[in-house]
């Protein structure tokens, strides 16, 4: 039991780690992309490519708080029922 929590845990790490390394992570929403592409048609300057990189980062800083947060209640659990396991057996 204890070797199968070790390889789904390492697997779930993984498949973290090659979603977070993808180089097409730059996208966008719908409404921000919109937004963006409305702004440039206005009239391009830098600023509004400014804004862009900005909403990116902001997407992207968005999207990876859930997945931090529930990577790290995982982990305190694991750490938790280890504790549990060795407290039992001694």
């Amino acid at each position: 039991m204890k070797r199968q929590l070790s390889k789904i845990f390492i697997l779930g790490l993984m498949m973290l780690t090659l979603s977070l390394v993808s180089t097409e992570a730059y996208s966008q929403c719908a409404m921000c992309r919109a937004t963006v592409e409305s702004n440039v048609g206005t009239g391009s300057t830098d600023s509004d490519s400014q804004v862009g990189a900005g909403l990116n980062t902001g997407i992207l800083y968005l999207m990876l708080i859930p997945y931090v947060l529930v990577g790290t209640v995982g982990f305190l659990w694991y750490k938790s029922s280890q504790k549990k396991k060795a407290a039992k057996t001694a």
